[in-house]
């Protein structure tokens, strides 16, 4: 299913910029393309559910952040909502919500994505979670007076434009009663070397991942880039295995205890700025 049909190879890349100084903004990802191979972003939209539960790291960010905001939402004798900005295939949407029903929780989850072919794909997979998705962008949310407990996104900082970003996040803070937290890739040559030797198995297949992902991680933000791209109110947060939120709490969510969680500081900023370290 995934073989016989050669992308562009994703060795290419390691001729740009091999110390990964600067985010590399001006390279679009393959299945950007309106015009992409169906199959190979079919395949990669199944392919999500695999990779993004070890690599996206997202039950600690569930525990940390959408939790706590769901957690009021039941005080208050109400079902949790959460909101995924960027869906595409809906992978954490239904991980999520098998956390929460875990956890006891009543969750509500929309997914909104720009791209027709996303939210077609994740409804048509949605493997009875119940989430609803819808084909727009946050601000028409923003413009119809939406609110939600939780607002989240996962690998869509890097997409954005510098605007695009500022949007996003002013859109964020509108639609969030509780917290909004971004979940992105961390720029790093080691993230990138291991990301590389583990997609070696798909260098040849008809999926997006190894290429895409490769970029993604390219495209990405250090620390101190991120924190400096910040508007106020927004925080920078470090995780491991080279993963960087965008968080913002609000007063209905719990705080987050500074033992949590690693928050850049200047001195970190300068080592994540150091095209000499690896990560």
């Amino acid at each position: 299913m995934l073989r016989n049909n050669p992308l562009p190879h994703a060795d290419v890349l390691r001729r740009r910029d091999p110390l990964l100084r600067h985010r590399s903004v001006d390279e679009p990802e393959l299945m950007d393309d309106p015009a992409c191979d169906p199959v190979a972003l079919d395949n990669t939209y199944r392919l999500f559910g695999v990779i993004n539960p070890l690599v996206a790291s997202w039950r600690p960010v569930y525990r940390r952040y959408v939790r706590p905001a769901l957690r009021a939402a039941a005080r208050e004798g109400r079902p949790g909502t959460v909101l995924d900005i960027g869906c595409g295939g809906g992978d954490v949407a239904r991980a999520i919500t098998r956390w929460a029903a875990r956890d006891g929780l009543d969750v509500r989850i929309t997914g909104i994505d720009p791209d027709a072919r996303a939210t077609r794909w994740a409804a048509a997979h949605d493997r009875g979670v119940g989430a609803a998705y819808r084909t727009l962008a946050s601000h028409d949310l923003v413009a119809a007076g939406e609110r939600y407990d939780a607002v989240i996104s996962n690998h869509m900082l890097h997409h954005l434009t510098r605007e695009e970003l500022s949007a996003v996040l002013a859109d964020s803070r509108r639609l969030t009663r509780g917290v909004a937290v971004h979940n992105d890739l961390r720029r790093s040559r080691v993230a990138w070397l291991l990301y590389w030797v583990a997609t070696l198995p798909l260098a040849r297949a008809r999926v997006f991942v190894r290429f895409d992902g490769l970029l993604s991680i390219r495209r990405s933000y250090r620390p101190g880039e991120l924190r400096q791209a910040l508007p106020p109110g927004w925080r920078a947060v470090q995780q491991r295995f080279f993963r960087l939120l965008a968080v913002h709490t609000g007063q209905d969510a719990q705080p987050v205890r500074a033992d949590q969680d690693q928050v850049d500081t200047p001195q970190q900023d300068r080592t994540q700025s150091d095209p000499g370290r690896t990560s």
